[in-house]
Protein backbone atom coordinates (compact mmCIF):
# COMPACT_ATOMS: atom_id res chain seq x y z
CA UNK A 1 0.00 0.00 0.00
CA UNK A 2 1.44 3.64 -0.74
CA UNK A 3 1.06 5.62 2.31
CA UNK A 4 1.97 9.15 3.14
CA UNK A 5 3.01 10.31 0.13
CA UNK A 6 5.90 13.38 0.21
CA UNK A 7 4.56 16.85 -0.96
CA UNK A 8 4.95 17.89 -4.42
CA UNK A 9 4.29 20.90 -6.02
CA UNK A 10 1.20 21.01 -7.73
CA UNK A 11 2.09 22.81 -11.21
CA UNK A 12 5.02 20.42 -11.10
CA UNK A 13 2.45 16.95 -11.07
CA UNK A 14 0.67 18.20 -13.57
CA UNK A 15 3.44 18.79 -15.85
CA UNK A 16 4.49 15.18 -15.76
CA UNK A 17 0.61 14.20 -15.51
CA UNK A 18 0.03 16.29 -19.01
CA UNK A 19 4.19 15.18 -19.94
CA UNK A 20 3.14 11.16 -20.05
CA UNK A 21 0.04 11.69 -21.75
CA UNK A 22 1.33 13.66 -24.59
CA UNK A 23 4.03 11.04 -25.40
CA UNK A 24 1.55 7.83 -24.77
CA UNK A 25 -0.87 9.86 -26.77
CA UNK A 26 1.74 9.82 -29.62
CA UNK A 27 2.95 6.26 -29.18
CA UNK A 28 -0.88 5.51 -29.54
CA UNK A 29 -1.32 7.47 -32.92
CA UNK A 30 1.93 6.12 -34.44
CA UNK A 31 1.12 2.50 -33.48
CA UNK A 32 -2.32 3.39 -35.52
CA UNK A 33 -0.35 4.47 -38.31
CA UNK A 34 2.63 2.40 -38.11
CA UNK A 35 -0.45 -0.63 -38.57
CA UNK A 36 -2.06 1.28 -41.35
CA UNK A 37 0.98 1.58 -43.39
CA UNK A 38 2.08 -2.00 -42.87
CA UNK A 39 -1.29 -3.76 -42.90
CA UNK A 40 -0.76 -4.97 -38.93
CA UNK A 41 -0.92 -4.39 -35.63
CA UNK A 42 1.45 -2.43 -33.19
CA UNK A 43 0.69 -3.74 -30.02
CA UNK A 44 0.73 -7.19 -28.37
CA UNK A 45 -2.31 -9.06 -27.60
CA UNK A 46 -1.54 -9.30 -23.82
CA UNK A 47 -0.68 -6.10 -23.74
CA UNK A 48 -3.42 -4.56 -25.45
CA UNK A 49 -5.81 -6.41 -22.70
CA UNK A 50 -4.18 -5.04 -19.92
CA UNK A 51 -3.82 -1.50 -21.40
CA UNK A 52 -7.52 -1.28 -22.22
CA UNK A 53 -8.42 -3.21 -18.94
CA UNK A 54 -6.79 -0.33 -16.58
CA UNK A 55 -7.86 2.80 -18.98
CA UNK A 56 -11.13 1.57 -18.77
CA UNK A 57 -11.21 0.79 -14.43
CA UNK A 58 -9.37 3.93 -13.86
CA UNK A 59 -11.85 6.13 -16.14
CA UNK A 60 -15.35 4.42 -14.71
CA UNK A 61 -15.04 1.83 -12.13
CA UNK A 62 -12.10 3.92 -9.88
CA UNK A 63 -11.89 7.17 -11.92
CA UNK A 64 -8.44 9.35 -11.77
CA UNK A 65 -8.83 12.57 -10.78
CA UNK A 66 -8.58 15.44 -13.56
CA UNK A 67 -6.75 15.75 -15.58
CA UNK A 68 -5.23 12.27 -15.63
CA UNK A 69 -8.89 11.51 -16.42
CA UNK A 70 -9.36 13.08 -19.77
CA UNK A 71 -5.87 11.53 -20.29
CA UNK A 72 -7.28 7.88 -19.51
CA UNK A 73 -10.56 9.08 -21.90
CA UNK A 74 -8.17 9.44 -24.90
CA UNK A 75 -5.64 6.57 -24.36
CA UNK A 76 -8.64 4.50 -24.22
CA UNK A 77 -10.12 5.79 -26.99
CA UNK A 78 -7.05 4.87 -29.33
CA UNK A 79 -6.72 1.68 -27.58
CA UNK A 80 -9.91 0.95 -29.11
CA UNK A 81 -8.21 1.64 -32.96
CA UNK A 82 -5.65 -0.56 -31.98
CA UNK A 83 -8.19 -3.40 -30.87
CA UNK A 84 -10.15 -3.00 -34.41
CA UNK A 85 -6.42 -3.30 -36.01
CA UNK A 86 -5.38 -6.52 -33.72
CA UNK A 87 -9.13 -7.82 -34.85
CA UNK A 88 -8.45 -7.22 -39.09
CA UNK A 89 -4.78 -8.40 -38.92
CA UNK A 90 -3.87 -10.21 -36.15
CA UNK A 91 -5.25 -14.00 -37.07
CA UNK A 92 -2.40 -14.27 -39.67
CA UNK A 93 -0.45 -14.09 -36.53
CA UNK A 94 -2.29 -16.25 -34.01
CA UNK A 95 0.09 -19.35 -33.35
CA UNK A 96 0.33 -22.26 -35.98
CA UNK A 97 -0.28 -25.11 -32.54
CA UNK A 98 -3.73 -23.98 -31.93
CA UNK A 99 -7.14 -23.43 -34.14
CA UNK A 100 -7.53 -20.53 -35.51
CA UNK A 101 -11.06 -20.53 -34.33
CA UNK A 102 -9.70 -19.86 -30.96
CA UNK A 103 -8.23 -16.42 -31.71
CA UNK A 104 -11.60 -14.37 -30.50
CA UNK A 105 -12.11 -16.90 -27.51
CA UNK A 106 -8.58 -16.60 -26.52
CA UNK A 107 -8.72 -12.65 -26.60
CA UNK A 108 -11.50 -12.71 -24.34
CA UNK A 109 -10.22 -14.77 -21.75
CA UNK A 110 -7.52 -12.75 -21.80
CA UNK A 111 -9.46 -9.33 -21.67
CA UNK A 112 -11.21 -10.92 -18.47
CA UNK A 113 -8.18 -12.17 -16.84
CA UNK A 114 -6.35 -8.71 -17.26
CA UNK A 115 -9.21 -6.54 -15.74
CA UNK A 116 -9.61 -9.30 -13.12
CA UNK A 117 -6.01 -8.87 -11.92
CA UNK A 118 -6.00 -5.71 -12.30
CA UNK A 119 -9.09 -4.94 -10.09
CA UNK A 120 -8.07 -7.60 -7.76
CA UNK A 121 -4.62 -5.80 -7.22
CA UNK A 122 -6.07 -2.79 -6.78
CA UNK A 123 -8.04 -3.95 -3.83
CA UNK A 124 -5.43 -6.21 -2.51
CA UNK A 125 -3.03 -3.21 -2.12
CA UNK A 126 -5.63 -0.53 -1.66
CA UNK A 127 -4.19 1.31 -5.08
CA UNK A 128 -6.98 3.11 -6.37
CA UNK A 129 -4.73 5.27 -8.87
CA UNK A 130 -3.54 1.76 -10.26
CA UNK A 131 -0.22 2.74 -9.57
CA UNK A 132 0.97 -0.64 -9.14
CA UNK A 133 -1.09 -2.44 -12.33
CA UNK A 134 0.53 0.37 -14.37
CA UNK A 135 4.21 -0.14 -14.17
CA UNK A 136 3.59 -3.90 -13.82
CA UNK A 137 2.11 -4.25 -17.26
CA UNK A 138 4.03 -1.15 -18.39
CA UNK A 139 6.87 -3.69 -17.38
CA UNK A 140 4.97 -6.57 -19.14
CA UNK A 141 4.58 -4.52 -22.29
CA UNK A 142 8.35 -3.45 -22.16
CA UNK A 143 9.30 -7.29 -22.64
CA UNK A 144 6.34 -8.10 -25.04
CA UNK A 145 7.44 -5.53 -27.53
CA UNK A 146 11.08 -7.34 -27.39
CA UNK A 147 9.22 -10.68 -27.97
CA UNK A 148 7.01 -9.44 -31.39
CA UNK A 149 9.85 -7.83 -32.51
CA UNK A 150 12.12 -11.05 -32.34
CA UNK A 151 8.77 -13.26 -33.69
CA UNK A 152 8.54 -11.02 -36.70
CA UNK A 153 12.26 -10.72 -37.18
CA UNK A 154 11.68 -7.68 -38.60
CA UNK A 155 10.31 -4.09 -37.65
CA UNK A 156 6.11 -4.69 -39.24
CA UNK A 157 3.85 -2.51 -37.25
CA UNK A 158 6.68 -0.90 -35.34
CA UNK A 159 9.23 1.78 -35.11
CA UNK A 160 12.08 3.31 -33.32
CA UNK A 161 9.56 6.15 -33.11
CA UNK A 162 7.12 3.95 -31.34
CA UNK A 163 9.78 3.05 -28.82
CA UNK A 164 11.40 6.28 -28.43
CA UNK A 165 7.65 8.14 -27.61
CA UNK A 166 6.60 4.66 -24.98
CA UNK A 167 10.06 5.54 -23.28
CA UNK A 168 9.73 8.95 -22.63
CA UNK A 169 5.85 8.92 -21.92
CA UNK A 170 6.95 6.17 -19.01
CA UNK A 171 9.84 8.37 -17.79
CA UNK A 172 7.82 11.27 -17.04
CA UNK A 173 5.07 9.08 -14.39
CA UNK A 174 8.38 6.97 -13.15
CA UNK A 175 9.97 10.80 -11.83
CA UNK A 176 6.54 11.67 -10.80
CA UNK A 177 6.02 8.95 -8.39
CA UNK A 178 9.43 8.44 -7.17
CA UNK A 179 8.53 12.16 -5.63
CA UNK A 180 5.58 11.09 -3.86
CA UNK A 181 7.07 7.76 -2.95
CA UNK A 182 10.75 7.46 -2.48
CA UNK A 183 10.74 4.67 -0.08
CA UNK A 184 9.11 2.33 -2.40
CA UNK A 185 11.96 0.07 -3.76
CA UNK A 186 9.37 -2.02 -5.77
CA UNK A 187 8.57 0.84 -7.85
CA UNK A 188 11.98 2.15 -8.40
CA UNK A 189 12.95 -1.64 -9.51
CA UNK A 190 10.18 -1.29 -11.90
CA UNK A 191 10.87 2.02 -13.40
CA UNK A 192 14.56 0.77 -13.72
CA UNK A 193 13.73 -2.44 -15.53
CA UNK A 194 10.88 -0.83 -17.36
CA UNK A 195 13.61 1.78 -18.89
CA UNK A 196 16.38 -1.52 -19.24
CA UNK A 197 14.06 -2.92 -21.74
CA UNK A 198 12.58 0.27 -23.34
CA UNK A 199 16.26 1.14 -24.45
CA UNK A 200 16.97 -2.37 -25.24
CA UNK A 201 13.76 -2.90 -27.39
CA UNK A 202 15.33 0.23 -29.06
CA UNK A 203 18.31 -0.86 -29.62
CA UNK A 204 17.03 -4.24 -31.41
CA UNK A 205 14.01 -2.36 -33.18
CA UNK A 206 17.48 -0.09 -35.11
CA UNK A 207 19.07 -3.18 -36.03
CA UNK A 208 16.09 -5.02 -37.00
CA UNK A 209 15.05 -2.05 -39.31
CA UNK A 210 18.45 -1.26 -40.83
CA UNK A 211 18.85 -4.78 -41.48
CA UNK A 212 15.34 -4.94 -43.42
CA UNK A 213 16.98 -2.28 -45.77
CA UNK A 214 15.02 0.31 -44.11
CA UNK A 215 16.56 3.69 -42.55
CA UNK A 216 14.75 3.54 -38.64
CA UNK A 217 14.75 7.41 -38.55
CA UNK A 218 13.24 8.03 -41.95
CA UNK A 219 10.39 5.20 -40.90
CA UNK A 220 7.64 6.90 -38.20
Amino acid sequence: MLQNPSEVDPTLDVFFKIGSGVFWTITYLLILRRGYLDKSYGMPMVALCANISWEFIFSFVYPHSKPQLYVDYVWLAFDVGILAQFFVYGRKDFTEQLPRSLFYPTFLITLVLSALFILLLSREFEDYNGVYAAFSQNLLMSVLFIHLLLKRNGPAGQSVYIALNKMVGTIFPSMLLYLYFPDSYLLVLLYISIFVFDLMYLVLLHAKTKAAGLNPWSRA
